[in-house]
């Protein structure tokens, strides 16, 4: 599908915006221009949010909110 967002994103770079934070270190983008999502890997670059990447992503914000509440137990307690 044309857009122009597209087009201008493809010759002046990405505005990139966090839309979710997953982990302190690894976040989800999503660019105001064209609306394309982008997620941080492994090795610290940014790659285009695929439906596997997400699920990664989902899975690793349910286990750093489960130590974040054990934490928030234990130092309670």
């Amino acid at each position: 599908m044309f857009s122009i967002g597209r087009l201008f994103c493809c010759y002046f770079g990405h505005r990139l915006h966090i839309s979710r934070r997953i982990t302190n270190h690894i976040k989800e983008y999503s660019c105001t221009r064209c609306g394309q999502e982008m997620t941080d890997t492994a090795n610290g670059f940014l790659a285009n949010l695929t439906p596997r990447l997400q699920e990664t992503n989902t899975f690793l914000a349910k286990i750093h909110e489960r130590r974040r509440n054990r934490k928030m137990i234990l130092k309670a307690s």
